[in-house]
């Protein structure tokens, strides 16, 4: 059973051992004490395939290429009416780590041996039977949700924080994860540009996924991310626009910022959504000197001091290390007597953690006017001393909106619904001018193509709600309905047009060749 792995983790161990920085934490998920909301949770974990990439399983032997497969976890709000789902536990979870890590066949006594993350001890073991909060293959409960995409740690699992998802789903969201995995194999190469890319294109895979799911509103989608997940979510909302907020716990944007860089999408001025970061204490001096750790980890933050046109808020808690960022770190996790605070204080903190992403969700993505409250208030506003949690923020500096920003958010949605979306997108961006002549050339540019004229007379119904006297927009759209052969409507419009402009020779010269 000697895994390169299993090697790893016994050298760790031992260098534990001998240095007595190493205990091991006593914690429950009934002691984290999270509050559900009034929602029932619903879990599923299923495997669909990513053709447009090739991936080898090392322990298939075979050396084949496949087709990238993507494990999803999912949390919902469910109903439990006529249900037969059971009530999962922590073991539940951990088997779905057979898959993730290709270890399918591996008997479940072994999971907390093989798994470097886990370690087998009483305590840890003791988790196994912990019953947690969802339920397996529930009905989705009637509603129309937001939703939070997150990417896990450095090849970690898409549940390393199911006690936070579970929490989020009761409080009416829907979560979506799949594990980080290298381009080629499981394994990445260590947190370069080309492994954060990879994860992006999971993330990106993700919000393709969503739009299966009839309950999951898709103007509502934020993206959270843990340690190297925020780093590759990071680069995702740069290249993405339908993204309304994005959660970062303790996310390497901080630390490896450069690697941030390197990407051809790396675009400071596409971040225009709220970024929130949590980070994790100060790490002593005396950890810093041993473990080789750069000083400026501890103040430096170039995301968040270069963003502008991002309302952003950083906090720091107190009592957290970064391991205790996820659920997996707070009940497994060996805790480092150099650093780490009690068990108590870690689970009092990872509350905390929970509930303040939990109100910058209601306040960003349900826009829920408390929550606003929670989240701009210093945190002795809120009750929690600076002691345990300190915070700084800034408002986003003005950027204007234009054309070419509204065609990207129209494109994304495959140019459908244009009205209702411009009366968004002018709420949040009353500056917004859509000229008539760019939309008339793109409604044509679209309606020429075979494939597309659905999506250019949209743009052409658009531009008649924003110009109703145009004469010309209303020939634009006859020749489009000309063009698809329908006749009667390439005949009311050109009429249109003509009692708006009776001087309009082409309506004119159409009229009499349809009359013929």
């Amino acid at each position: 059973m000697n895994t390169n792995s299993k090697t790893m983790r016994l050298t760790i161990l031992i260098a534990g051992i001998i240095l007595s920085t190493i205990s091991y934490g006593q914690t429950s998920l009934k002691e984290i004490s999270l509050n559900s909301g009034k929602h029932k949770v619903g879990f599923k974990h299923y495997t669909i395939i990513d053709s447009t990439r090739t991936y080898q399983i090392k322990n298939n032997f075979d050396n084949q290429f496949i087709n990238r497969p993507i494990p999803i976890s999912i949390w919902y709000p469910a109903t439990l009416k006529n249900n037969n789902s059971k009530q999962l536990t922590v073991l539940n979870y951990l088997e779905i780590l057979k898959e993730e890590e290709e270890w399918k066949n591996l008997p479940n006594y072994f999971l907390l041996d093989w798994f470097p993350y886990l370690w087998n001890t009483p305590q840890n073991k003791a988790h196994l039977s912990e019953k947690v909060n969802a339920f397996s293959n529930p009905t989705f409960l009637n509603g129309n949700f937001p939703v939070i995409v997150y990417a896990p740690s450095y090849q970690a699992s898409s549940i390393e924080n199911f006690a936070l998802f579970e929490y989020l789903a009761s409080n009416g969201f829907v979560v979506i994860s799949s594990p980080s995995r290298g381009t080629d194999t499981r394994w990445l190469e260590g947190g370069t540009t080309k492994d954060m890319e990879t994860q992006s294109r999971d993330v990106e895979f993700l919000l393709k996924e969503i739009h299966k799911y009839e309950n999951i509103d898709l103007d509502r989608v934020a993206l959270m991310g843990f340690s190297f997940g925020g780093l590759s979510n990071a680069i995702t909302a740069m290249k993405n626009k339908n993204i309304s907020a994005i959660v970062s716990l303790d996310g390497t944007e901080r630390y490896n910022y450069g690697v941030l860089e390197k990407s051809p999408y790396f675009n400071l001025n596409k971040v225009t959504i709220p970024y929130i970061h949590f980070a994790q204490k100060e790490i002593p001096e005396d950890v810093l000197t041993s473990d080789k750790i750069p000083a400026e980890l501890n103040y430096k933050f170039q995301l968040y001091d270069s963003l502008q046109y991002s309302n952003a808020y950083s906090y720091r808690f107190h009592d957290l290390t970064h391991s205790y960022f996820s659920s997996f770190g707070v009940l497994f996790a060996n805790r480092d007597k150099r650093q780490d605070k009690s068990d108590a204080k870690i689970m009092a903190s990872y509350n905390l953690l929970c509930e303040h992403t939990l109100q910058f969700l209601n306040a960003t993505l349900k826009n829920e006017k408390k929550a606003g409250d929670f989240i701009e208030n210093k945190p002795n506003d809120n009750g929690f001393s600076e002691a345990l949690i300190s915070k700084k923020m800034k408002q986003a500096n003005r950027k204007e909106f234009d054309y070419k920003d509204f065609n990207d958010l129209a494109f994304s949605q495959d140019y459908q619904d244009l009205i209702p979306l411009h009366k968004r997108t002018i709420a949040k961006h009353p500056e917004l001018e859509l000229q008539e002549s760019m939309l008339n050339t793109l409604g044509l540019q679209l309606s020429f193509n075979p494939k597309k004229i659905e999506q250019g007379v949209n743009v052409l119904l658009l531009a008649l709600h924003l110009y109703p006297k145009s004469a010309n927009l209303y020939d634009s759209l006859a020749e489009v309905y000309l063009y698809n052969k329908d006749f009667k409507n390439a005949i009311l419009n050109y009429k249109r047009s003509l009692e708006l402009n009776p001087e309009n020779q082409n309506a004119i010269d159409r009229l009499k060749q349809l009359k013929k």
